[in-house]
């Protein structure tokens, strides 16, 4: 029988689904444990990841019999592509399975920040009653920038237009002339200063690394938001804890960083800003979204090995 090896969580009904067909590792702290996880896919044939396992080096090396690598998700930039195709690996990711939860987890962060009154727990708790300072803002009629017009951003578009936001779009290669008359194409620049809220939907590579940098982001109208479900890297984290506090930015709401997991070193940077949401990468995972990326994933490689 072939082996799959699954070192990162994933729904238990999508791995026993393949249990009765394949030899399959599934250890979720596999993702910790390199030297387990690499002798492990010495004699498999398929690997299901998440964003943390690093396919590339010395990896993919000891995986001598791989066919193929499941992504549980969408973003490609932990798995060395070019070495898999020069290996004939087929590379599968989930496309479409986690949208919906994505684009919930970016309305949600501008309610939050729009309205400034879901943190304040403690202080009503305290006998604090502070009305005034907690006195938000409503997001109809509010501008929406959306960075990146695939299938994550127009699904953002779509929910904003409903709630009454304006809504314009920048991406570096326009899919047609499929924005539709509700959303405005513009410039990167132009976006920049005209948009309350940012929101980036992009994937990492050496193009859009930093490209919410210094510059970028002082070209942001003063008090707008910035929210990032992309990748850590396209935002220079330095640039936006300076914005932050300097209130060029009125707040932001960041679900992935530069370096994953989140240490409490790199952490101590964002330690006193109130004005910023911090989730572990967490914005396409619900329990919905993770029973269909493990049904799609799980039928993508038993396909792959089917041959």
């Amino acid at each position: 029988m072939k082996k799959i090896v699954i070192c990162e969580f994933m729904d238990q009904a999508a791995v026993d689904g393949l249990k009765r067909d394949f030899i399959v590792v599934y250890d979720p702290a596999l993702v910790d444990q390199p030297d387990l996880l690499s002798a492990e896919l010495e004699t498999a044939q398929a690997i299901i990841v998440r964003n943390r396992t690093q396919v590339r080096g010395d990896l993919l090396t000891c995986a001598k019999r791989l066919k193929a690598v499941g992504r549980l998700g969408v973003g490609l930039d932990n798995i060395d592509m070019a070495a898999c195709r020069s290996r004939q690996i087929e590379v599968f990711p989930a496309h479409g399975a986690n949208d919906a939860a994505v684009a919930e987890y970016v309305i949600s962060s501008i309610f939050i920040l729009f309205r400034r009154a879901f943190q304040s727990g403690p202080e009503m708790a305290a006998g604090q009653w502070p009305r005034t300072a907690l006195m938000g803002n409503e997001i109809a009629g509010k501008v929406l920038g959306v960075i990146g017009y695939g299938a994550i951003g127009r699904k953002v578009c779509k929910m904003a237009r409903a709630m009454g936001m304006k809504v314009a779009a920048y991406h570096p290669r326009w899919p047609g002339n499929d924005l539709g008359q509700e959303i405005e194409a513009m410039g990167f620049n132009e976006l920049l200063a005209t948009a309350d809220v940012i929101s980036l939907h992009v994937p990492l590579t050496k193009h859009t690394r930093h490209l919410m940098d210094t510059k970028a982001i002082a070209g942001m109208k003063k008090g707008a938001f910035l929210i990032n479900t992309a990748r850590g890297g396209v935002v220079d984290e330095k640039a936006l804890v300076k914005a932050l506090e300097s209130g060029q930015l009125g707040g932001a709401a960041m679900d992935v960083f530069e370096d994953e997991p989140l240490t409490a070193a790199r952490g101590q940077q964002f330690k006193t800003l109130s004005n910023l949401i911090l989730t572990p990468h967490i914005a396409g995972v619900t329990m919905e979204s993770n029973i269909r990326v493990s049904a799609v994933t799980a039928e993508n490689i038993r396909r792959a090995l089917a041959g």
